[in-house]
């Protein structure tokens, strides 16, 4: 198997699984509200009302049906028109020549993918074993155990 493709498979799985894992408690790095947008009566001052009214906004945006209560459909809905919101965002910028499509020239470039590869390759002989994967794939798991239990503590 070709590095190019050992690369992608890893970077393919990252995703998947950080991005399981944000939908199922929320991003981080989820675009946060601006401070005007916050700041409801533009007095330059946030307050913890200000912040409420936004939070409970957020939640009769999702409660479709209006019945004060979210299911899981609307939670769903409410994070897939949050995900199409920002693939689209993200294809508006990537789409340099505005043609409505993404060739490979316009994708963006992998900051780290060689320096991931080389983290992983343990024994720098150029590939990946079997070993050396999943070895990774238990570091990974680890590092977002305490991600998560340090999100968990500052909560």
């Amino acid at each position: 198997m070709k590095p190019a493709t050992i690369i992608s498979a890893i970077v393919l799985s990252a995703v998947a699984v950080t991005g399981t894992a944000v939908l199922a408690k929320g991003s981080k790095d989820r675009q946060q509200p601006t401070f005007q947008e916050l700041d409801a009566n533009g007095d330059g001052q946030i307050t913890q009302a200000e912040i409420d009214t936004h939070r409970m906004q957020r939640f009769t945006d999702a409660d479709s049906n209006g019945d004060g209560q979210l299911s899981l459909d609307e939670m769903q809905a409410a994070a897939q028109a949050k995900a199409n919101d920002r693939v689209q965002k993200m294809f508006e910028r990537q789409d340099a020549n505005n043609d409505g499509f993404l060739s490979t020239d316009e994708l963006p470039k992998p900051r780290r993918g060689a320096k991931m590869f080389e983290r992983i390759d343990a024994d720098g002989n150029g590939s990946i074993s079997e070993q050396e994967y999943a070895d990774a794939k238990v570091r990974m798991g680890r590092k977002h155990k305490r991600m998560r239990d340090n999100d968990t503590d500052s909560n």
